[in-house]
C-alpha cells in the first residue's frame, strides 16, 4: 500500500509530466527506427473524419494532433499566462521585468544565431525553432533537482518560460501563418468582440466561451493565421471572477445544513433518498459557482495536457528515422538549431538579465547568483515541444523537417545534461 501511494504521488507530481514526455519521445524514436517505421508514418497520415454523400469532412490524424489537440495545449498556456499576469510573477513591473527581459534575450540571441548561419537560404525561415523553451521539461528537471537549487531560481525559470511561451505565440502568429484572407479575419475579430462582451457582461458559463472558441478556431484557421492562436485569444477572454463569493458560499452551506438537520434521517439506509440527493446536488452547484472559471478550466485541462496531449504530440512528431544517408548539410539547419538552443539560450538569458540589473531596470531576485542564472539559461535550451511545433510550421520539405527534429532532440538532451551538471556544481560550490 505504501509503495502504491508513493507511485501515485509521483505520477501526480509536476515532474512526471516531463518524464512522461521523455518516455513518449524515446518510444517514438524506437518505433521510427524499427521495421514498424512505415506503419508509424502511414498511421499518422491516415485521414480521420466522416463522409457526407461524396464529400469527406476530416483531416489526417497528424493534423488532428498538431492543430486541434494542440489548441487545447495552447489554451492551457494562455490561461497560465493570464493567471500569472493577474496574480502571479507577472502582475507587476518589478516582479516581471527581470525574468521577462531574460526571456526576450533568450529568444533573440538563438534567433540571430540561426538566421545568421542560414541567411540568404530557403531555410532561414526556421529562425523561430531555437527561440522556444519547453516549460514541462524545464520545470520537470528543476523539480527533480529539488533542494539542491534555491526556490527563487525555480520561480525565475518558470516565469521566464511563461514569457518565452508568450513570445513563441507572437512569433507563430506573425511569421508562421499562411496567406491572410481578410473576410475570415474580420469574422474572427467579430467572434473575439463577442467573447469580450460576454466577459464584460459577467457571463460565467464556460460552455458559452468554449462554443464560441470552436467557431473562432474555424474562422482563424480559414483566415491564414495558425489556428492554435485562437486558443490563446480565447484564454484571455475566459472570466476570472466566480459567480458567487466565498462568503456567500459559506452562508449558503450553513443554510442548507440547518435545513437538512431538521429533517428525519434514515440511518439504516445506504441509498440516498430524494431529499439527500437534492441536498448533495445543491452543495455541488454552489461549490461550482464559487470556483473561478479560469482556474476551473485550467485545472481540468492540466492533466489532459500533461498525460495525453503533449505525450501524444511528442510520439507523433519526434519519430525521426535516423538514416545513414540523411543529409546534415542542408544549409545550416542542424548547426543553427543546435547552437541556438545549446549556446544561444544561456548567453541570451545571461546577457539580457545582466544588462537589466546593470542598467537599473530591475533587480536580480535574492539568493540567485549569476552562475545560477547561467545554469537556468542552459535548461531554457530544452526547446522540445514548442521547437518541434515551430519546426512543423517552418519547413515544407520533409528532409529539412526531419533534420531540424534531430537537431532539436540532440540540443534539448545536451542542454538538459549540461544544465543539470552545471547547477549541481553551482550548488556544491555554494555549500
Amino acid at each position: 500500500m505504501r509503495i502504491t501511494q508513493i507511485l501515485f504521488n509521483f505520477i501526480r507530481s509536476e515532474s512526471f509530466g516531463g518524464i512522461f514526455l521523455g518516455i513518449s519521445t524515446i518510444l517514438a524514436l524506437l518505433v521510427a527506427n524499427s521495421p514498424l517505421f512505415h506503419y508509424y508514418h502511414s498511421f499518422f497520415e491516415m485521414p480521420f473524419g466522416f463522409q457526407i454523400n461524396d464529400h469527406f469532412i476530416g483531416m489526417s490524424i497528424h493534423f488532428w494532433i498538431n492543430d486541434v489537440l494542440m489548441s487545447f495545449f495552447f489554451l492551457l498556456v494562455g490561461l497560465e499566462i493570464k493567471r500569472e499576469m493577474l496574480f502571479g510573477e507577472l502582475n507587476s513591473f518589478s516582479k516581471a521585468a527581470f525574468p521577462a527581459i531574460a526571456a526576450v534575450g533568450g529568444m533573440v540571441i538563438p534567433g540571430i544565431i540561426y538566421y545568421g548561419l542560414n541567411i540568404g537560404t530557403e531555410s532561414s525561415h526556421g529562425f523561430g525553432i531555437p527561440m522556444a523553451t519547453d516549460i514541462a521539461f524545464a520545470l520537470g528537471v528543476m523539480l527533480i533537482l529539488g533542494k539542491r537549487i534555491p526556490i527563487s531560481l525555480k520561480v525565475f525559470l518558470v516565469t521566464l518560460a511563461v514569457v518565452d511561451d508568450l513570445g513563441a505565440i507572437v512569433v507563430i502568429a506573425l511569421f508562421y501563418g499562411g496567406d491572410i484572407h481578410l473576410t475570415w479575419l474580420i469574422a474572427s475579430l467579430i467572434v473575439v468582440l463577442i467573447l469580450i462582451i460576454c466577459n464584460m457582461r459577467g457571463i460565467k458559463l464556460l460552455s458559452v466561451y468554449l462554443a464560441l472558441g470552436v467557431i473562432l478556431w474555424f474562422f482563424v484557421h480559414s483566415s491564414g493565421i495558425h489556428a492554435t492562436i485562437s486558443a490563446v485569444v480565447l484564454a484571455f477572454c475566459i472570466p476570472v471572477k466566480a459567480k458567487k463569493g466565498f462568503q456567500e458560499f459559506n452562508e449558503h452551506i450553513g443554510v442548507l445544513v440547518n435545513k437538512y438537520q431538521n429533517e428525519e434521517i434514515d440511518k439504516g439506509s445506504i441509498l440516498l433518498d430524494h431529499n439527500k440527493l437534492e441536498f448533495v446536488q445543491e452543495i455541488q452547484d454552489s461549490a461550482k459557482n464559487t470556483q473561478n472559471p479560469l482556474l476551473r478550466l485550467e485545472h481540468f485541462l492540466q492533466p489532459w495536457s500533461a498525460y495525453f496531449i503533449m505525450p501524444l504530440f511528442a510520439f507523433a512528431n519526434a519519430g525521426v528515422n535516423i538514416q545513414s544517408d540523411l543529409n546534415f548539410n542542408i544549409d545550416h539547419i542542424f548547426l543553427g538549431v543546435f547552437l541556438g538552443l545549446v549556446v544561444g539560450k544561456p548567453i541570451g538569458v545571461f546577457l539580457a538579465s545582466f544588462l537589466c540589473e546593470k542598467l537599473g531596470i530591475a533587480k536580480r531576485p535574492d539568493g540567485i547568483s549569476w552562475m545560477y542564472i547561467l545554469g537556468a539559461g542552459m535548461l531554457a535550451g530544452i526547446g522540445f515541444t514548442m521547437s518541434l511545433f515551430v519546426s512543423g510550421l517552418a519547413f515544407t520539405h520533409e528532409e529539412a523537417k526531419e533534420l531540424s527534429k534531430i537537431a532539436i532532440l540532440l540540443a534539448s538532451l545536451t542542454s538538459c545534461i549540461v544544465g543539470v551538471i552545471f547547477l549541481l556544481l553551482c550548488g556544491k560550490a555554494k555549500n
